[in-house]
């Protein structure tokens, strides 16, 4: 066992966010058959994610502030500090900060070299501000 060292504070990609987000890495890749990720994503307020999806599904954990998380269907989960989401493999959605307020969480998810995620188009401010 040993401890790994920190990686820098990143920005998380355009292509990918609306608005400001930073990713710290906690889990990275491992050799196999060790698949876990997890990062720690900072969204500024009003920032989200693409809609996207992951072949092994996604756990989010809400450290701070509130999270919108949406789904295609149009809902919109409020989810405050301490709850756990668990979005099912292939199920397209989006997570982010409320306008007012910046928003942790902890995402984690299982990869491969040849599957981690599926990215889509930008959240519209329409699907974001759905009641």
């Amino acid at each position: 066992m040993h401890i790994e060292p920190k990686q820098p504070t990143g920005k998380a990609p355009a292509k990918w966010f609306t608005g400001d987000v930073w990713m710290d890495v906690i889990a990275g890749p491992k050799p196999a058959p060790a698949q876990l990720r997890c990062n720690r994503v900072r969204f500024a307020p009003g920032a989200r994610t693409a809609w996207h999806s992951h072949p092994f599904g996604q756990t989010l954990h809400v450290v701070a502030g509130v999270a919108l998380m949406g789904t295609r269907d149009g809902t919109v989960l409020v989810v405050t500090p301490g709850q756990t989401v668990y979005t099912p493999p292939g199920e397209e959605h989006w997570h982010g900060a409320t306008p007012d307020d910046f928003m942790e969480h902890l995402a984690l998810w299982d990869e491969t070299p040849e599957a981690a995620a599926t990215w889509l188009e930008h959240v519209s401010d329409e699907d974001y501000h759905r009641p």
